[in-house]
């Protein structure tokens, strides 16, 4: 049998998991779960659906497997007793170590131990194929080698959950992490938000079981609302359901707060048709189904503490877990909440880079214009919302027109600029 890493390598992907499973044991059941999960979230996944195959594994499988950033490995009692899914296995490892691609391996009703040093049932199982190939030593070393190396993968074992749905989640939350990483530092219009992400999350703690408001709050144009969208793009699937509410001041205004009331909790217990007459009281059969939810919610831009109490109630409106998160211009109206993350301006360093990508797209500016940055920045008080203003107000202007600008600028402030930085209590 020729190796499976015969065939040349391809460097494109194709496929964000590839499933690996014993199909007769697995595969209308455990696999089937795991791979709906998967395309729930939008996962690009590749499941074998040939259920008669020959001797040895396809090169349209290699393919697969070559073109998928991560393999999900299931092992189940009889995975050693099929020549495919050792093949398949000796081919993921080979793709691992050539190429860079992750292997998460699941030990479905088998214990991690007997996989790793071919023991028990799984080693009767892998038996059973040592013997047909007893005269191909070498390629039994190499099943022997892969099975070994997998398991000695990170990776979750079925008897540590009460049931599959809950194993099935922790598997799809951990993918969903490793497709997509957080990473913000390296955005342009989020430059220094790292920091404020980790104090507040230090905050949130969003392991614990209890349910917790948290405030964020500072002057206008500081970066609440960046760091809230931010916030919610890190954890939000950590929660059964969510919704971010922009702008809740303006949208009162325009449409009324019971309107914003009807959308928030009809997202939140998933019917569309709900109907929420009352400003304040909540329809028992809203609060069962939210009482029995861990929910995540955002509240962008409160400036009246009636908004607050409408559209989040109090702690016991919500399930174990739950997350409420107000971003607010003034601190009155956070006055309920568990605690308070006060935003303050960029230090010098970060408030520099943001105005540079913005005026110059790059981090830092050439020469000639590095002193009329710093008084740019001075101008903007470290204000991201003013710094990204003003920044791409001056991009692709020569040094001359930055200082006839800044002159303009000492003369007559200009007016969106100077309600960006006017300080709120």
């Amino acid at each position: 049998m020729a190796s499976t890493s015969s065939l040349a390598f391809s460097c494109k992907t194709s496929y964000d998991v590839f499933l690996s499973f014993r199909g007769i044991e697995t595969r209308h059941n455990f696999t089937s779960h795991l791979h709906a999960a998967l395309c729930r979230k939008n996962i690009t996944t590749f499941i074998d659906d040939i259920l008669e195959r020959g001797e040895g594994i396809s090169p349209a499988l290699m393919k697969a497997i070559e073109e998928s950033k991560i393999s999900v490995v299931i092992f189940s009692e009889n995975y050693a007793s099929s020549r495919w899914c050792l093949d398949e296995l000796v081919k993921i490892i080979d793709c691992q170590k050539e190429m860079g691609r992750k292997i998460l391996p699941i030990f479905y009703h088998v214990d991690p131990r007997d996989v790793r040093k071919q023991t028990g049932k799984f080693g009767e199982a892998f038996g059973e194929v040592k013997e047909k190939f007893k005269h191909s030593l070498d390629i039994v070393e190499k099943w022997s080698t892969a099975l070994t190396e997998v398991a000695n993968l990170s990776g979750w074992d079925s008897s540590s959950y009460r049931n599959e749905s809950e194993l099935i989640d922790k598997v799809v939350k951990h993918i969903m992490k490793k497709l997509y990483p957080v990473s913000f530092s390296a955005c342009d219009d989020l430059v220094g938000i790292d920091a404020h992400l980790n104090e507040i999350l230090s905050f949130l703690c969003i392991e614990m079981a209890d349910v917790r408001f948290i405030g964020i709050w500072g002057i206008g144009g500081i970066g609440k609302t960046t760091i809230a969208e931010a916030l919610f793009g890190q954890i939000s699937d950590e929660f059964d359901a969510c919704y971010f509410l922009n702008n809740v001041r303006e949208s009162t205004e325009k449409h009324g707060l019971l309107h914003l009331r009807q959308n928030l909790f009809s997202k939140l217990v998933g019917d569309e048709h709900l109907s929420i007459q009352t400003p304040r009281v909540l329809p028992t059969i809203v609060l069962d189904i939210l009482r029995r939810k861990k929910v995540f919610i955002v509240l962008d831009d409160v400036n009246d503490s009636k908004q607050l109490e409408a559209l989040a109630g109090d702690h016991g409106w919500f399930g174990s877990g739950s997350r409420v998160i107000i971003t607010s211009r003034d601190k009155q109206v956070l006055s309920s909440v568990d605690k308070i993350y006060e935003v303050k301006g960029l230090d010098c360093s970060d408030a520099f880079q943001l105005l540079s990508m913005k005026a110059f797209k790059q981090k830092d500016p050439s020469m000639e214009y590095i002193e009329l940055s710093k008084s740019v920045q001075a101008y903007c008080k470290d204000v991201p919302l003013a710094l990204e203003v003003l920044g791409s107000h001056l991009c692709n202007k020569t040094p001359e027109e930055w200082e006839i600008e800044l002159n303009k600028l000492k003369r007559y402030p200009d007016s969106d600029i100077m309600e960006v930085l006017e300080i709120r209590d």
